[in-house]
C-alpha cells in the first residue's frame, strides 16, 4: 500500500537534482549471457546504494555458505540408498539486487526541478527581450 495515511511524515521539499548527478548510469553485459551478452543500460547496485539505499538490497560484496554435493548417493537397482551422498559447503557471492523503479521519484523529483529552472530562464529571457 501506498496509502498517504501510512505517511506520517511528508516533504516536499528536498533537492532531488544533487542526489540525481550522484547517479552513475551504466552500460554493461551480464556475465550469463556468455559471448551473445549485449550492452543493457542500468545502474551497479552498490553505487545505486549510497543514493537511493531502498531502491537495493543484500550487501556489497556478502558471501554465503552453499551445501553442495562432492559425490552422488549409490543406489542399488531398487533405487534403495546404498551409500549417502557425500556433502561440502562451499562460500559463494550473495549478491545484490536492485529495484529501478525506487529510483523514478528522484527522476521525477529532478525533472520538475530541471523545468522549473527552464521556465524561469524562459521568463528572464523574454522580460530581457521586451527591454
Amino acid at each position: 500500500p501506498s496509502d498517504y495515511r501510512l505517511k506520517p511524515a511528508v516533504t516536499y521539499d528536498w533537492d532531488a537534482t544533487t542526489s540525481l548527478k550522484q547517479l552513475k548510469p551504466a552500460r554493461f553485459k551480464w556475465i550469463v549471457d556468455g559471448d551473445d551478452a549485449e550492452f543493457v543500460d542500468g545502474f551497479i547496485a552498490n553505487e545505486a546504494q549510497t543514493v537511493v539505499p531502498e531502491s537495493v538490497t543484500g550487501t556489497k560484496d556478502a558471501m554465503r555458505d552453499e551445501e553442495y554435493e562432492i559425490t552422488p548417493a549409490v543406489l542399488d537397482d531398487d533405487g534403495n540408498e546404498v551409500t549417502p551422498a557425500e556433502m561440502g559447503t562451499r562460500s559463494v557471492p550473495d549478491y545484490q539486487g536492485i529495484d529501478q523503479s525506487k529510483i523514478v521519484p528522484l527522476l521525477t523529483k529532478a525533472l520538475i526541478e530541471s523545468v522549473e529552472k527552464i521556465e524561469q530562464l524562459e521568463a528572464r529571457i523574454t522580460a530581457l527581450e521586451a527591454d
